[in-house]
């Protein structure tokens, strides 16, 4: 059993992982007008980290990634030995345009340097995007299961503020603006995980991982029907021993263009069954914009502090995850004791 036992975090609504998930209960959204321009002339509405403003590039990620990993091995530094811990970073697609980092091998050292943390044989960069979280928390789960490791680091961190990243998904009208009232709003963010067998609020119950053909814009023009998310949701299903409508809640990384909102739809009207009580919808998205690899840890922190504080909407969660290329993943956690 792989369960979480702390998290960190550092976002727009705010800089650790407490003040950051009161902001999101509370509907508190980092949404702020950036230094870029849309081709209307106004300027572009983003949600960026208000902290390290004179530090620019990778340099400013690794800081964030490291204050998130810092903070959730602080939380246990009496039981962790934080200098045998793997980490498994989770960062952008390799082909996304505008990608802050050059090399992952060497953003990972960066990252390691300044959390000031040895790189443990087991460390490796999980670069699919927003569903990194999921495949790196499957990888873990196995090192765990083999006492190859008695605890993990999950961290991801990204940012869809860099000029190239903007003037791409300004160009393919991706991106939120008076214009386009089904675009998103492009965000930053770090967060981290500290897994372990044991010692958690929240355990992981399963996992799925499968791959869309219909992806957002997929040249073919195929219709989506959510092939890919019901068979990673089925996939998490199973693992965990449950059906859909035993769900309590969900949290899911929609973004804010339709597409994410029909595929979460499709996939939970293609396996619900029978009758079952609400089941309430969370994002992080609607305080942070789009965050892309840094959003499953911040999904995963948000169902941790929810349990911890008492305000989690069932005792069961499902998180999910997809990209643009079609990549998409689901995890099932309960609370420890269930």
């Amino acid at each position: 059993m792989t369960a979480i036992v702390s998290i960190g975090m550092v976002t727009a609504v705010g800089l650790d992982a407490p003040s950051a998930c009161a902001s999101m209960r509370g509907a508190v959204d980092g949404f702020q007008e950036t230094r870029y321009v849309a081709p209307n002339g106004d300027w572009l509405v983003g949600a960026p980290i208000p902290l390290l403003a004179d530090v620019v590039g990778q340099e400013r990620l690794a800081r964030f990634a490291a204050g998130a990993i810092v903070e959730c091995l602080a939380a246990r530094k009496a039981i962790v030995d934080g200098h045998n811990v793997p980490v498994l970073l989770c960062l952008p697609e390799t082909q996304r345009v505008g990608r802050p980092m050059s090399s992952d091998a060497s953003f990972l050292h960066r990252v390691l340097e300044i959390a000031e943390l040895e790189h443990h044989p087991r460390s490796a960069v999980i670069a699919h995007g927003r569903p990194s979280g999921l495949v790196a928390l499957a990888t873990a789960d196995r090192l765990l299961a083999s006492h190859a490791a008695d605890h993990v680091i999950i961290a991801g961190v990204d940012s869809y503020l860099t000029a190239q990243t903007v003037d791409h998904h300004l160009r393919h009208e991706r991106l939120l603006t008076r214009d386009n009232p089904r675009g998103f709003i492009p965000g930053e963010a770090s967060a981290s995980l500290l897994c372990g067998r044991s010692g958690g609020d929240v355990r992981l119950d399963g996992v799925g991982l499968a791959r869309e053909a219909a992806f957002i814009n997929n040249p073919e023009d195929l219709p989506l029907r959510a092939n890919g998310m019901t068979e990673a949701y089925t996939q998490a299903l199973g693992a965990a021993g449950i059906d859909m409508a035993r769900l309590g809640y969900r949290i899911s990384d929609l973004i804010g263009e339709p597409y994410w909102f029909k595929q979460t739809a499709l996939a939970s009207i293609r396996l619900v069954r029978g009758r079952h009580e609400f089941q309430d919808l969370w994002s992080p998205a609607e305080c942070l914009g789009n965050i892309g690899a840094a959003v499953v840890p911040t999904m995963i922190g948000m169902a941790w502090t929810a349990r911890r504080k008492g305000y989690a909407a069932g005792d069961t969660v499902l998180i999910e995850a997809s990209n643009d290329d079609g990549a998409c993943g689901a995890a099932i956690f309960s609370r420890t004791g269930v």
